[in-house]
């Protein structure tokens, strides 16, 4: 009983069956209706023309075949219908119908042959009114055929058998319409037939779609919301209910803004909630908007997008969107923004936030002439106590330490760590012989015992004093002038202060010599590259190398890069000896396997060079090294300087495929805003963070911190500095994608690097034992 389609499942064909039935049912009243008003004109008209018997029995089989019709209609359609229903219902429709259509189709046959003009034009009529009723058959093909073509023969055989000309010509024009009838009722079918699965694929989709969205937001931490044409919340699911502390029913046709501020406990009303509802007011959409909102007493923070929803004449229906509870990345982005500015270990201001502040004062001296001072403590004995008595006592002392300053300096003074047992105070508006009584009273408290977990110890201090503007003008040169002082007051001996004198600067001869040391280095090729490697902690495998620059002079004395370093910076050879960097680095990089990458650290002043682009695209050319193999390593000194011409070099970088990376992550000032501006490839965790990971907590706590906020934004990771077994599996622990340290080896020369691909992975195996099999005997 049931066809195949072409293209249809099962489920398509039943549906559609079970719609071309419901269709057809639909219009059984009226055809009931229509046909036993036809029935009764013709017993009426044809009451003293024709066999009376004959009119009696057409009247009653009409009108009872369309009463029982009526009847199986009203009982068939309110019901679900099953295989077996639906099987019956297409028999049932098909007996009434060729019932209905034998019935009329004898009609012309038994009163056409009656004389009068008059009533033969009628009778032709009616048979083809009677004809057209075969349209509300549509929906069903077979069922329009049943009942048409006896009616049809009918009216042809009776329209022949009549003999004279003008019914041959009736009884073409007759066939010609039964055929167009039948035609046209067999394509409103197919029509008919297409728009019932298009309805069911519809609900099909719909249906699929609900359970997605239903899964989704069961399996995810975001959640779905909708609004209707008066901002009224729609479709509120058991997980809006739960993430705004309300139950659904009690959310759901309440304004929008119940979910925000609450139903039964009213919450305050934030200016980020306040702009949301004015977006939502104004039809505007709006992506990823971070609200706060109080739930239970607890602050949480809510991202929520959301865009109106048109109709096809864009008559606005309402709003529709996604939000998620962004609580802990909020908190850990605010926690990594704390460390980014402070200590975490002593609370106090770090280099960066005492860099900003310094600033601040400078320009305050140099537009208003009100000095500042900054006064370089570094803590005398320190490292005695820290080697004999381990870290975590150390820590303890810097602790103290930090508190005594505090208590020791006057109210407005700002204290900051810069980092080991180097503090730095920033004050305003104090004279000079004021700033040295300070300088003493900070000593002597410095150096008064400490009792550190029953162990007494005592330190002492130094400090160096510069002011501003009589010595410098900008916090560099503030620093610069206090640490020439606090040399000269170590140089005399512990517990000293030293005011920074012109007399200082006879060490800047020092550094003028190894400039000039320095441009004959570049003349005469005395600098040579090491390369460190990167190790995966996947497989062991070395994905990239970092050139290191190292300098030997022609006596054959080696000069540390963190002396000569900042001088080529100063004097602006950096960016002759960085172009040098670049070319040999990536001719020798081109000679290495095509998986490895090459690393190069690109200083600020460099990238404010318009010319960069052009010196990397000649290097990569001169080398035939590929721009996907080239890693630029940039500090975040580059994003504090970001004007147009290093915005222009990074995007240039990354449109070249070139990738790029942000070295001493989490030590500097602006590394979370810029990640969003601009994002990079890869983030290098300080070795500062990892030196004490597996013995202080908030070490760890900062890491795992980093690594799932770069997880969020798909960064790779490489922690540098790591020196020890146990933080390389601390950190593999927590998800780390690279590491760079000692402990797998130091920056070596070029022609160490074949063997250090062969035998890092066999260091590996011995640090993490627990390898897959294949590795392990393809490392063997």
């Amino acid at each position: 009983m049931f066809r195949r389609t072409t293209g249809l499942t099962n489920r398509y064909d039943l549906e559609a069956r079970a719609g071309h039935l419901d269709e057809v049912l639909q219009f059984a009243p009226y055809l009931a209706l229509t046909h036993t008003v036809i029935a009764g004109a013709v017993l009426v008209l044809f009451w003293s023309e024709a066999h009376r018997i004959y009119l009696t029995t057409l009247f009653f089989s009409v009108v009872l075949t369309v009463t029982l019709a009526t009847i199986a209609a009203w009982r068939y359609r309110p019901q679900r219908l099953k295989v077996a229903d639906i099987v019956a219902g297409h028999r049932i429709a098909v007996l009434f119908a060729l019932i209905l259509g034998l019935s009329w189709g004898s009609m012309p046959l038994a009163l056409f042959p009656a004389p009068g003009t008059t009533d033969r034009v009628f009778m032709v009529a009616l048979c083809a009114g009677l004809m057209a009723t075969t349209y509300t058959f549509g929906s069903l093909p077979h069922l329009g055929l049943v009942y048409c073509v006896p009616l049809a023969l009918g009216s042809l055989g009776a329209l022949i058998l009549d003999g004279a000309a003008s019914s041959w010509w009736l009884a073409m024009l007759m066939g010609i319409y039964s055929v167009f009838v039948a035609f046209t009722a067999g394509r409103m079918g197919r029509l008919s037939e297409q728009r019932i699965i298009d309805r069911v694929r519809v609900s099909e989709q719909n249906e699929t779609i609900s359970l997605l969205l239903h899964d989704f937001e069961a399996n995810t931490s975001d959640w779905l919301w909708e609004t209707d044409a008066e901002d009224r919340l729609q479709h509120v699911s058991d997980r809006i209910g739960e993430v705004a502390g309300e139950p659904p029913q009690l959310l759901r046709e309440t304004p929008l803004e119940a979910l925000f501020l609450g139903v039964r406990d009213p919450r305050p009303m934030t200016q980020e909630i306040a702009d949301v509802l004015t977006l939502v007011a104004e039809r505007k959409a709006f992506r990823e908007r971070v609200v706060e909102v109080t739930i239970g007493g607890l602050t949480r923070w809510w991202r929520i997008s959301g865009r109106p929803i048109l109709d096809d004449g864009d008559t606005f229906l309402g709003f529709r969107g996604v939000g998620s509870d962004v609580t802990d990345t909020h908190q850990s982005e605010a926690r990594i923004a704390y460390l980014a500015s402070y200590d975490p270990l002593t609370g106090l201001a770090n280099r960066t936030l005492f860099q900003d502040m310094a600033a601040q004062l400078c320009a305050r001296a140099r537009t208003t002439g009100e000095a500042c001072a900054l006064l370089y403590v570094d803590l005398d004995g320190f490292k005695f106590v820290n080697d004999t008595f381990g870290h975590v006592l150390g820590d303890t002392l810097l602790a103290q330490v930090a508190q005594r300053l505090i208590g020791t300096v006057p109210p407005g003074a700002q204290v900051s760590r810069l980092g080991g047992d180097e503090f730095a105070i920033l004050l305003a508006g104090v004279d000079e012989d004021a700033l040295i009584t300070l300088a003493k009273r900070i000593i002597g408290a410095l150096s008064m015992p400490y009792t550190l977990n029953g162990v007494q110890v005592e330190i002492g201090a130094s400090v160096g004093l510069a002011q501003a503007p009589r010595d410098a003008h900008n916090p560099e040169g503030l620093l610069s002038k206090a640490d020439l002082a606090l040399y000269r007051a170590k140089v005399t001996g512990w517990g000293n202060v030293c005011v920074f004198s012109t007399d200082l600067e006879a060490s800047m001869r020092r550094r003028h010599e190894i400039e000039v040391d320095l441009k004959r280095a570049v003349a005469q090729g005395e600098f040579t590259l090491h390369y460190q490697p990167l190790v995966s902690l996947d497989d062991g495998r070395i994905h990239t190398f970092e050139a290191l620059l190292r300098w030997t002079r022609s006596s054959g004395e080696s000069v540390s890069p963190a002396d000569f370093l900042p001088i080529a910076e100063a004097s602006g050879l950096i960016s002759q000896i960085g172009r040098w960097v670049l070319m040999q680095a990536c001719r020798e990089a081109a000679h290495w396997p095509e998986d490895i990458r090459l690393a190069v650290n690109l200083s600020p002043i460099q990238f404010r060079n318009g010319d960069l682009i052009a010196e990397v695209r000649q290097a990569l050319e001169a080398s035939g090294l590929p721009p996907k193999r080239l890693e630029i390593e940039v500090t975040e000194s580059v994003f504090f300087e970001m004007n147009a011409t290093t915005i222009a070099n990074l995007n240039a970088l990354r449109a070249l495929d070139i990738r790029v990376a942000l070295d001493d992550f989490g030590t500097g000032y602006s590394s979370l805003s810029y990640l969003i501006r601009f994002p990079v490839d890869k983030i290098k965790i300080d070795r500062s963070f990892i030196k004490d990971m597996d013995s202080r907590p908030e070490c760890l706590a900062i890491i795992e911190a980093i690594l799932a906020l770069a997880r969020k934004l798909s960064i790779t990771v490489t922690a540098e500095g790591v020196e020890t077994a146990e933080q390389a599996q601390m950190l593999k622990a927590s998800g780390c994608d690279d590491i760079q340290g000692f402990l797998f080896s130091p920056a070596r020369p070029a022609a160490e690097i074949p063997h250090l691909i062969t035998a890092l992975p066999m260091r590996f195996c011995e640090v993490f034992p627990r390898l897959p099999v294949p590795f392990q005997r393809a490392v063997a």
